[in-house]
């Protein structure tokens, strides 16, 4: 076998065993400073993104069974209800579907609210999870329709007769209906446009607004056409509009600041 003599500098470190820098011990790595971390941003959060299409996938198919009912709602909102007129029934199919569009909007609320939240208060909170914040938002505003519709069942079967209440239950959730579709495009507007929260609070009121209009316009062609007195549509539209509204806006605020982590 030949005689293989190598260098020196293929047998020894930088440093020498000799050299006192030469320590094993220690980590010779340098591992740098923390960067600023990206912030959040909802047209990159896949579980959002896959929750809007789920959602609009669903809103499709709903609409594409029950869309006669929708259709006939609308037809039927402007028309003045007679006493001889006969109701058509809603089928088990449009019964769900409206339960699905009270869900549909009240997660689009919650989903609005994320956002004000996060570009508002920031995103430092107790829970684990951010989608966990979107949970308790989702609650509060089911437990709003919820109790909202307990107080309009109660008022009503206390003043008036039974038809009525069934052409306002109808009415109701056509309303709810109408504000779910006003709010999609908002949802979608603010996660992939990265539209500033005052524009989407501006265009927030004006579908609020126009939903109390028709609110308060089919509670005067069914409850109060007859005997008209200012003050008792009045007192029916604050009682059961107003103060539920303000009472949910004063509870998700509660529930935030009870959340959030403050330095």
């Amino acid at each position: 076998m030949p005689d293989i003599h190598l260098p020196n500098y293929y047998k020894e470190n930088f440093f020498t065993q000799k050299d006192t820098l030469y320590r094993t011990e220690l980590p010779g790595s340098s591992y740098g400073t923390a960067g600023t971390p990206i912030p959040y941003s909802a047209h990159s959060d896949n579980v959002l993104t896959a929750l809007l299409l789920c959602l609009f996938i669903m809103a499709v198919i709903a609409f594409s069974n029950v869309k006669g009912f929708v259709v006939r709602q609308a037809r039927n909102f402007l028309y003045l209800p007679h006493e001889g007129t006969t109701e058509v029934t809603e089928t088990a199919t449009e019964v769900r579907f409206q339960l699905f569009i009270v869900f549909q909007t009240s997660l689009l609320l919650a989903l609005l609210y994320y956002f004000y939240t996060l570009q508002t208060v920031g995103e430092s909170f107790f829970l684990d999870s951010q989608y966990l914040l979107i949970v308790v938002f989702l609650a509060i505003i089911l437990v709003y329709f919820f109790v909202k519709t307990l107080l309009y069942g109660v008022v009503n079967n206390v003043f008036f007769d039974g038809k009525r209440k069934g052409q306002w239950i109808k009415f109701y959730l056509f309303i709810i209906t109408v504000e779910g579709m006003f709010l999609f495009p908002a949802v979608l507007v603010q996660a992939y446009f990265d539209l500033s929260i005052q524009n989407v609070e501006t265009y927030l009121i004006i579908v609020l607004i126009f939903v109390k209009l028709l609110t308060i316009y089919k509670c005067y062609i069914i409850f109060f056409r007859r005997n008209v007195v200012c003050l008792q549509i009045i007192l029916y539209f604050c009682a059961l509009e107003m103060i539920p509204l303000l009472a949910l806006w004063v509870a998700l605020g509660i529930t935030t600041n009870s959340l959030k982590i403050n330095y």
